[in-house]
């Protein structure tokens, strides 16, 4: 349909910063040149970033790449990797590739079950992947509880903390990284796994990057190959990541849309559920697929969440102030069908 709005795929609907756009135009006449294997410029601008050794960062066609990067460095057949459910299902995707073993642990009111997880380690488990905020549920882990947790995992295990909305979580949700790269004497070694398509608005670039030990880091560079990160991605990230203002606007706009869709969505008699990122669940007290449908004839497109089990939810990115507006007008009528008024 002409003019739909598309709030399924947590993207920034802002786009990139116009730094950004103009360093990729720019970059254009040099579309003739391998780019940078090694991504200098951008690597050393993370590493001042994150207040860490440029050895300590490594580069991934999205995160999505490094997320196969740390499989293949250390899953091998029948080795164990535990995950949540919900959430990002490229975890055990990669896993069953390598013929490893997937064990996934429900989430406890729409949050990871620490306890449990750690109940399900053996010696086969290599990895484990937790999404923090978690999607699709928005919701984040209390610091003093990650902490306390990592503290319980062997050394011998690496704990993946996937960090991709990280940017629009409250400051006081966050862990330090850099004691969590360095400090890791008697407990387990962790990676952090962030992302340019969120809040930089550079998904169509797919670059994503993570911050890990230097020894870990080594392992995956090893198996990550060269030319990876194509010359726009690169130029474009830096450029990003250099310009504050835009950045921190659009943390703002979103919590914004954050708080006027949760008020709107309850106005209407739905049920919204506090998130950590741009996007959050919707209890429609309905059939989430017939709802999905419904808005679909009204150019509006969202995400129905039976296929993870939550039949009456669906999940809605934060858009521009139009597309919130038009999301909302659809939402009351699309319900108003389905409700029979």
């Amino acid at each position: 349909m002409s003019g739909s709005i598309k709030l399924a795929s947590n993207e920034n609907p802002w786009g990139p910063s116009p730094k950004a756009v103009r360093a990729i135009r720019s970059e254009l006449l040099n579309l003739h040149r391998y780019p940078d294997a090694s991504c200098f410029y951008l690597v050393n601008a993370l590493a001042r970033k994150a207040g860490v050794d440029p050895a300590e960062v490594v580069l991934g066609n999205g995160s999505n790449e490094i997320i196969d990067f740390l499989v293949k460095a250390f899953v091998r057949e029948k080795d164990e990797v535990i995950t949540s459910h919900p959430s990002f299902l490229m975890y055990q995707k990669f896993v069953q590739i390598r013929g490893g073993i997937n064990y996934v642990v429900p989430m406890r009111d729409m949050h990871h079950d620490l306890g449990v997880i750690r109940e399900m380690v053996s010696d086969r488990t290599r990895l484990i992947f937790i999404d923090n905020p978690n999607n699709p549920t928005g919701t984040t882990i209390q610091p003093v509880d990650l902490y306390q947790f990592l503290s319980d995992i062997p050394e011998t295990i690496i704990v993946v903390l996937d960090e991709a909305y990280i940017d629009f979580a409250e400051k006081q949700q966050r862990v330090d990284v850099f004691s969590l790269i360095r400090n890791n004497a008697g407990r387990c070694p962790v990676v952090f796994l962030r992302t340019f398509s969120k809040a930089y608005g550079l998904a169509g670039l797919r670059i994503g990057y993570a911050l890990m030990a230097r020894e870990i880091a080594s392992c995956l560079q090893k198996v990550r190959p060269p030319f990876n990160i194509n010359q726009m991605a690169q130029v474009g990230a830096l450029a990003a990541l250099g310009d504050e203002e835009y950045y921190e606007r659009t943390l703002a706009r979103t919590q914004a849309g954050l708080l006027y869709l949760s008020r709107e969505v309850e106005g209407l008699g739905c049920k919204s559920y506090p998130s950590q990122a741009n996007f959050f669940l919707i209890d429609v007290r309905g059939n989430a697929d017939k709802l999905y449908n419904s808005l679909l004839t009204k150019g509006v497109i969202v995400r129905s969440m039976s296929a993870y089990g939550f039949e009456t939810f669906i999940r809605v990115t934060v858009g521009t102030e139009e597309e919130n507006k038009r999301f909302i007008k659809s939402l009351a009528e699309s319900l108003a069908e389905l409700r029979g008024r």
